[in-house]
């Protein structure tokens, strides 16, 4: 439960922040944020990171959905045993769901964060969470999946042979 209302809280404070961002700065526009390291600026992406496939919106949108339902299904699966699972899963599904919204009602992607110290894309809270959420899901990939299945059947199998054994005798 708690990691449903982890999900539901990013993608919530993701489409406020856009919203005020689009309410209150011109497209184009920048104001100070944090001084020497970001500002707040408007853009409209309609591609993904760092404005590639800007011309394949539908394709963006179609992917982002893919993600949010695959997801979704893990989830109902029981694939994510773990925190460091459950918490890779919550991030990529509100990063996926707070562009997915933005792609699906607006056409493109509301990004402000631009870094003042270094020339790097322009991004938003949901690019954050995917940010750090995808690293964390293959982390948790590398480190648990399939080794919980490993560990039961190298466990189930010296049982079944002291059965047989004893079924034998």
């Amino acid at each position: 439960m708690f990691y449903a209302i982890l999900t539901a809280a990013l993608v919530v404070v993701d489409q406020i922040v856009k919203y005020l961002v689009r309410a209150n700065i011109e497209l184009g526009g920048s104001v100070p944020f944090l001084p020497c390291i970001l500002d707040l600026t408007y853009v409209q992406n309609t591609g993904a990171a760092f404005s590639m496939l800007r011309s394949h919106t539908w394709v963006l949108t179609l992917t982002s959905a893919v993600v949010v339902l695959a997801v979704c299904a893990l989830i109902v699966k029981g694939f994510f045993k773990n925190r460091l699972g459950l918490w890779s899963a919550a991030l990529v599904l509100a990063g996926g769901m707070g562009n997915l919204i933005d792609r699906a009602v607006f056409g493109f992607v509301t990004d402000m964060f631009k870094t003042t110290f270094m020339n790097f894309a322009v991004f938003n809270v949901a690019d954050c969470c995917i940010t750090i959420g995808v690293p964390l899901l293959f982390l948790y990939v590398w480190l648990y999946v399939g080794k919980d299945e490993k560990k039961d059947e190298e466990q189930g199998e010296p049982q079944q042979a002291e059965s047989g054994e004893a079924d034998g005798e």
